[in-house]
């Protein structure tokens, strides 16, 4: 089993007695423990439900077994984009009610009384539900009816960072286990040349908040577990290739002389960090294989690269959604695709405009692939920021924007039992409060959790002395967001 970070003796000290009570730990239970995940096995210790006993996963038969999840790094207006308010064009220059509005702490805006804003954008309805799609997302009202449209998404906080590691880790905190580091190492991985969760970053322009390692690391879980970023230019993934004069016959020799000195390391240290670090080795030699011709989109037939408006050489979202369908249908568990730029405070009209451009018909084209592919049904598709923009303006004039919100937003979610052609949830009439079947960040993980075959209450790891989850002490599973 994985020894919690906390346990790791020194090499001149004995082994600690709770180390060693831990049990299998030499290399061959670790290499056992790979393959137990790498074909779907693994084992999540440490399950408060189970009293400390081995729980093998999944707990319930699954319907998904893989996550794709758009992030639109900032937090996208929904109020302009899924979510039509027609009280806040008609009420455009009030201040905003105090019954509505209240007390709240606004992250930049510091009138007293801030201004309704209404959308400047077109809403028609589109598909079996009715659901509502301005004209910045043409693309996404295509597919209609293969997403479930969440108007009723809730976090906890307004500030950037901390709302980001609440999407991604349950938690306001930095640090905590990501999302696909839990998968990686509750599910493992399908591919063995390529990481078990991939990360994958663009930026069209505006604003943009910066993104930091800890979106997707892996926390107090082993190392092996957290995000690999793939880069657009230049090596895909830093000081993988060989330097020159170094064959790979030599890198061979190299590795292995390696591995045989971090064996003799874990003989004395039964540190798993040791043993994370070989199959980091491993992985990365065999990377070097296959991630360049994972990269190389340009084998695509010229229909998909119309579908998803790919860039040729440049990097973008439309590239790297098509990347995500190549590494989803290679095996990988988690894909997080990084959109930066939505923090529109400023010019909102034109910039949001920018975002929808670069990110529409991508996102569209990426569930019309993975469904004219087969690939839609075990797979999860989650669209989302890390929170939403307020219904009154920040800033006057033409330049106009809108601040952080986090009491009402939107989300869609698509695949891998997902509902179909569904809208779920209802804000306030000014699109301030999510008033009907909230959805909490909590329960969106908790319902993704349990359609991968994971009771989220049971998906634990002790760690300091407490069990932790993706969850946290909360969520609950939707059935409104389940076909």
């Amino acid at each position: 089993m994985n020894q919690s970070p906390d346990l790791q003796p020194s090499a001149d000290q004995p082994v600690p007695r709770r180390a060693l009570l831990q049990g299998g730990l030499g290399l061959g239970t670790v290499a056992f423990q790979w393959l137990l995940a790498r074909d779907g096995r693994a084992v999540a210790e440490g399950s408060a439900t189970t009293q400390g006993n081995a729980l093998a996963l999944p707990h319930h038969v699954p319907k998904a077994k893989r996550v794709v999840h758009l992030f639109m790094s900032g937090g996208p207006s929904h109020v302009d984009m899924f979510d039509p308010k027609p009280l806040l064009n008609a009420e455009e220059g009030k201040p905003i009610p105090k019954s509505i509005a209240g007390e709240f702490k606004f992250a930049m805006i510091r009138d007293a009384a801030p201004i309704v804003k209404g959308s400047p954008f077109t809403f028609t309805k589109h598909g079996q539900a009715g659901g509502d799609f301005s004209d910045l997302v043409p693309h996404t009202a295509k597919i209609a009816d293969e997403i479930t449209v969440i108007r009723s998404m809730v976090t906890d906080t307004v500030v950037h960072d901390a709302a980001c590691w609440m999407m991604n880790s349950g938690s306001i905190r930095a640090g905590m286990p990501t999302f696909g580091a839990w998968l990686s190492w509750g599910l493992g991985n399908e591919a063995d040349d390529l990481p078990a969760f991939v990360v994958l970053t663009s930026h069209a322009g505006g604003q943009a908040q910066p993104l930091v390692e800890s979106y997707w690391g892996s926390g107090f879980l082993p190392s092996q577990h957290q995000g690999v970023k793939l880069r657009s230019e230049g090596d895909p993934i830093l000081f993988v290739s060989n330097p020159g004069g170094v064959s790979s016959t030599v890198r061979r020799r190299q590795l292995d002389a390696l591995a045989r000195l971090n064996e003799e390391r874990f003989a004395q240290a039964h540190d798993p960090e040791i043993a994370a670090r070989i199959a980091a080795y491993e992985l990365a030699y065999r990377m070097q294989t296959s991630v360049p011709g994972l990269m190389d989109i340009s084998s695509e037939p010229k229909h998909v690269h119309e579908a998803y408006g790919t860039t040729g050489n440049k990097a973008s979202f439309a590239n790297n959604c098509l990347l995500a369908r190549r590494l989803l249908e290679r095996g990988v568990r988690f894909v997080q695709v990084y959109e930066m730029g939505w923090d529109q405070h400023g010019d909102l009209v034109n910039m949001i405009r920018k975002q929808c451009d670069a990110t529409d018909r991508a996102s569209a084209a990426l569930v019309a692939d993975l469904r004219d592919r087969g690939l839609l049904d075990d797979t999860l598709v989650i669209w989302s920021g890390e929170f939403g923009r307020t219904p009154v303006a920040e800033a006057k004039g033409e330049k106009w924007g809108r601040d952080h919100h986090p009491y009402g937003f939107t989300a869609w979610v698509a695949g891998g039992g997902f509902a179909k052609g569904r809208v779920v949830g209802q804000t306030d009439e000014y699109g301030w409060h999510a008033i009907e079947k909230p959805v909490h960040v909590h329960d969106l993980h908790a319902t993704a959790l349990h359609l991968l075959g994971i009771d989220h209450q049971r998906f634990t790891r002790r760690f300091q002395g407490r069990d932790f989850r993706l969850t946290d002490v909360a969520g609950r599973v939707v059935p409104d967001l389940m076909a």
